[in-house]
């Protein structure tokens, strides 16, 4: 193992990267690994509704539940900062952030939300 000596009045640099970021980063990474994913908690009836409506169009959403999640709370807080409010259900299609229930209901029922799915290659027909 080699020591180097510093100089008197010299630091190391030390970079700390701030727990936010890396659940920014977790966020972001999860949210792109499949063309539908949804944040969700286990006890929303919300986010139930969300997962449902997926399911009866045929999509096999990542669904990842916050409240049994270690780090759950922390990346509710980085869903928040990404601006969705309330935090779950969060919904990414394509890797995006499409938003939350009343969003993603909209885009349902004027029909948009179909294509979105169609262009992530969540739906073949």
């Amino acid at each position: 193992m080699k020591h180097i000596r510093l100089q008197p009045n010299c630091f190391p640099l030390i970079f700390v990267v701030p727990s936010q970021v890396l659940d920014m980063e977790r966020i972001t990474k999860l949210a792109s690994q499949k063309a539908v994913v949804i944040f969700s908690k286990s006890s929303c009836g919300m986010s139930h509704a969300i997962k449902r409506l997926f399911y009866e169009q045929g999509v096999g959403p990542a669904i990842y539940e916050l409240d049994e999640d270690i780090r759950g709370k922390e990346m509710e807080w980085a869903l928040m900062r990404l601006g969705c409010n309330p935090s779950v259900p969060a919904v990414f299609v394509g890797g995006k952030f499409v938003g939350s229930a009343n969003t993603v209901m909209t885009l349902h029922l004027n029909g948009s939300l179909k294509k979105m799915l169609r262009d992530a290659g969540a739906l073949w027909l």
